[in-house]
């Protein structure tokens, strides 16, 4: 999941160059770093998430690290929304923040996970059967 998710966000937010997008503004140096990141978070998710469990933490943080990565003018809902100007200069300055906010919104959504998950396999650990 790490893998398939590095290849299809780097892809859309054409952090590196593909036939499929063209980035209208240059990479920024922690883009690719929080790509990284962010990738390697959603692997741990998936591979740690309890069935049934709330998903809400883990897919803002997806949304939010692939809004802060992604070229602003790229996105059209965002262009559509704000227009180019304020965009680029209120919006642009900010993305490294809200990458990070996706970042630590994936963590957190991981570790809560892996507690939960330690805690279910310490319940059944600690059944006691009858003799």
């Amino acid at each position: 999941m790490a893998i398939l998710s590095f290849a299809a966000l780097g892809t859309v937010s054409a952090l590196w160059d593909n036939p499929l997008f063209v980035r209208m503004t240059p990479i920024a140096g922690w883009e690719l770093p929080a790509l990284a990141v962010l990738s390697a978070l959603s692997g741990l998710y998936v591979a740690v998430r309890r069935p049934f469990c709330s998903a809400r933490r883990a897919g803002a943080g997806g949304v939010a690290g692939f809004i802060g990565i992604a070229c602003p003018t790229c996105n059209k809902l965002l262009m559509l929304l704000f227009g180019g100007e304020l965009l680029m200069t209120w919006f642009d300055p900010i993305r490294p923040l809200i990458a990070a906010l996706g970042i630590a919104l994936l963590a957190i959504a991981s570790w809560h996970e892996m507690r939960a998950r330690r805690a279910d396999h310490a319940d059944a650990t600690q059944l006691e059967f009858p003799k």
